[in-house]
């Protein structure tokens, strides 16, 4: 049996996110995307773990349940599964270290209630809380681990999007060049990295250096529809021992579920005032300076993966497991439609799609394409399947900016 997670996600007290984002809207979505497993976020807020004490219980999985969940017209009958919560969160470490700024996210996951209020004691007495749901510490992310780590000795902590160049553990702007450079001693208790939607494992496995790393996915939603932009498929049933293992052991994971990595918004070196996308050739005979202004250039993923890497495109580490690469549902239709993506039109062809054929996962990876066509149209079967042939092109992402997709058969993704 397998199992599809999504374990870094926010809540609505953290910055630039939804109103929408409460437990009974994520159990909803978790259902409608086909993900039975999802994080909390933000378990370091004291108002949001104060209603997810409320409104969440313990299972004997060590996973958590709605305790009251809504009814059962809020979710479609092709879509109806159960959804448990993982207590997780993201903290943002800003501290001096090897004689530079340093600024690393790190997620954080752990197994009750009781060990998140001691990692929040400790937090507390370095920084505030209630602030923003994804707390900016001055912190080194090393005695970050620690603290989780005498919170629970089965917690986690995982370096949040790797790559991305302002706020990752290898970025580019305030990252390290090794994991043990920013962690040191406490090394050996990282387990895992979480890739981001600017890479994918294909780009983490040139790195020979993190070979035994295991590499997981996740969507880092501000809304509850952006579930599952990435997400983790693990193996055996959903609990929060399988899930801590299946990491730590490094065997546990069946495959990824990705971003086109060219669509993330940090992929590819650029600067986004001048519009201008660059090589990393490019960015190296501009001395790392826009060629149009003279400032600085934010390197992207794909630059930074390649200063560290030691192997060749193409090279696969033993056991390491495979991926799949897919487009927002709703993305594809705004495609087929010609129209935007928060459109009516686009959105009742969402809900109608999942009412006959299932979850978005269900639609996008596995119902044979004549189902979908006549649950919707020939056009859209041709764009899920040249979705699923990888039949895309893609202007990168760069400076923030997420890059455009489009599919051969049809054109630009909205």
């Amino acid at each position: 049996m397998t199992f599809i997670a999504d374990l870094h996600i926010h809540s609505r007290y953290s910055l630039a996110t939804s109103r929408d984002l409460t437990p009974e809207s994520l159990w909803r979505w978790g259902q409608l995307k086909g993900i039975p497993v999802v994080g909390t976020g933000d378990c370091t807020h004291p108002a949001w773990l104060a209603e997810l004490e409320e409104k969440l219980a313990p299972t004997p999985s060590g996973l958590l349940a709605l305790a009251a969940p809504p009814g059962p017209a809020a979710v479609p009958a092709s879509c109806r599964g159960e959804v448990r919560f993982l207590l997780s969160g993201e903290i943002s470490c800003i501290y001096r270290k090897l004689g530079r700024t340093r600024k690393v996210h790190c997620l954080v996951h752990l197994p009750d209630f009781a060990s998140a209020h001691r990692l929040n004691a400790a937090l507390s007495r370095v920084g505030k809380l209630t602030s923003d749901g994804r707390p900016i510490l001055k912190l080194d992310a090393r005695d970050l681990l620690a603290m989780v780590l005498d919170a629970s000795p089965r917690g986690l902590l995982i370096p949040a999007h790797a790559w991305t160049p302002h706020f990752s553990v290898f970025g580019r702007s305030s990252g390290f060049d090794s994991l043990e450079e920013c962690f040191g001693d406490l090394t050996p208790h990282v387990h895992a990295i979480e890739t981001g939607l600017s890479s994918d494992p294909a780009m983490n496995w040139r790195i020979s250096a993190l070979d035994g790393i295991t590499l997981v996915s996740n969507s880092d939603a501000h809304s509850p529809s952006k579930l599952g932009r990435e997400a983790t498929v693990f193996k055996g049933e959903p609990s929060y021992q399988g899930i801590y293992s299946a990491i730590v052991n490094g065997d546990g994971v069946d495959s990824t579920i990705e971003f086109f990595p060219q669509q993330g918004k940090y992929h590819a070196d650029g600067h986004r005032p001048c519009h201008l996308r660059l090589t990393p050739a490019e960015t190296e005979a501009a001395g790392y300076r826009c060629p149009a202004c003279g400032k600085k250039v934010t390197m992207g993923v794909e630059h930074r993966l390649e200063q560290l890497s030691d192997r060749q495109p193409g090279e696969k580490p033993p056991g390491a497991p495979p991926f799949r690469s897919v487009i927002p549902l709703i993305d594809l239709i705004g495609s087929v439609l010609r129209t935007g993506t928060a459109s009516k039109k686009a959105e009742s062809t969402y809900f109608r799609l999942l009412e006959r054929v299932g979850c978005e996962f269900k639609v996008l990876l596995e119902a044979p394409l004549e189902v979908i066509e006549e649950a919707s149209s020939a056009e859209m079967a041709a764009a899920i399947g040249a979705m699923r042939m990888g039949e895309v092109e893609i202007e990168a992402g760069f400076d923030g900016e997420f890059g455009k997709v489009v599919i051969k058969p049809l054109g630009p993704c909205r």
